[in-house]
């Protein structure tokens, strides 16, 4: 196989006070970014500033990873803002993420949308472009993190934004390359030995494999661990190792 890269990123920081969610050290000894939640969906200052400087003390490259605010549900509810608070909660959280990352020494190089915000940037134009529009605005050499095959990358690309699209290791795909609602058997993957070579798989073929084996064609850029998935450690680690042993490298992307 001809030399390949990817990065492995993970969404951490997800806890709020003394509520923990995910083992943010574990994680960060194996990947090579770290999508940082905000204090929407997760997080809070203290969390943000210690998973920010973690990350750098390991060369982990940091991202801010803005959601709904919605700490009830994490993130996972569609509440019906319209397009211009979507534009300004999402802008809101980018500039929490650059000053705790930069009081953390380890400022973000890059902004990924959060669960039902997150999910909703594959099929609707209207939430794909305020959400670019807000890294524009606050600052436009950030990098926008896209799912593959979904409109943000497109809309992105043509507001100037340099973007990077990503899969989700712990995530099934439907045959027309969404992922799997979490209300679906089968939707979140727990066989850590099938998710890394379903990823070696998709990584050799260029596309993104669908429940039934299919392969469609798609870039991707990042390989994505959810912290909070029961698991999620051996999963994280097994991808890292089975790539690794293929010959890919594990690097952030820049």
């Amino acid at each position: 196989m001809k030399s390949l890269q990817i990065d492995l990123n993970s969404d951490m920081g997800e806890g709020f006070g003394a509520w923990k969610m995910g083992d943010d050290d574990a994680i960060l000894d194996i990947v090579s970014s770290a999508s940082v939640a905000c204090g929407f969906h997760g997080g809070d200052p203290e969390i943000m500033a210690r998973v920010f400087a973690e990350a750098g003390r390991r060369g982990v490259a940091a991202g801010a990873h803005p959601g709904f605010p919605d700490l009830w549900g994490f993130g996972r509810r569609i509440i019906p803002f319209s397009l211009g608070e979507i534009e300004r909660l999402v802008a809101y959280q980018i500039g929490a993420a650059i000053a705790l990352s930069t009081y953390a020494a380890n400022p973000i190089t890059y902004v990924k949308a959060h669960g039902a915000l997150g999910n909703l940037t594959q099929t609707d134009a209207g939430v794909a472009t305020a959400i670019a529009k807000a890294i524009k605005a606050v600052d436009s050499s950030l990098i926008c993190v896209t799912f593959a095959g979904g409109l943000m990358h497109p809309i992105a690309n043509d507001l100037g934004l340099t973007t990077k699209a990503e899969v989700f290791a712990d995530r099934a795909y439907t045959e027309d390359g969404c992922l799997v609602h979490r209300s679906e058997p089968g939707a979140v993957l727990h066989d850590v030995e099938f998710a890394a070579q379903r990823m070696l798989r998709m990584i050799q073929a260029g596309g993104i494999e669908t429940t039934s084996g299919q392969m469609l064609p798609a870039h991707f850029d990042t390989i994505c661990v959810h912290s909070d998935t029961p698991g999620a450690i051996s999963m994280a680690a097994q991808v890292r190792r089975v790539l690794e042993n293929a010959g890919v490298a594990i690097k952030p992307f820049k």
